[in-house]
């Protein structure tokens, strides 16, 4: 390829521009993906997530009195942290 280079040189260049060959398709996929607008697409279709209106719903469990103490020992415990 070129007689002044090395041959890590020449497979340096070669890879660089296979990288940059891939870079570029993909950049130019992405942005025609985009400018086609929500909806049209070349790729799969996305799923989108529920949206959700507000806070989950409370759940409650019921605790025993051993629970509850236990509960209040780790609350004191790490409220000392804070003073």
């Amino acid at each position: 390829m070129f007689d002044g280079a090395s041959i890590v040189q020449q497979t340096s260049v070669a890879l660089f521009a296979a990288v940059t060959t891939i870079w570029a398709v993909t950049f130019l996929r992405v942005r025609r993906d985009r400018e086609a607008g929500p909806g049209i697409s070349s790729g799969p279709a996305l799923r989108s997530l529920p949206v959700q209106s507000g806070p989950p719903g409370a759940e409650s469990v019921q605790l025993t009195a051993a629970e509850r103490a236990a509960f209040a020992g780790l609350v004191r415990q790490f409220g000392k942290g804070r003073d």
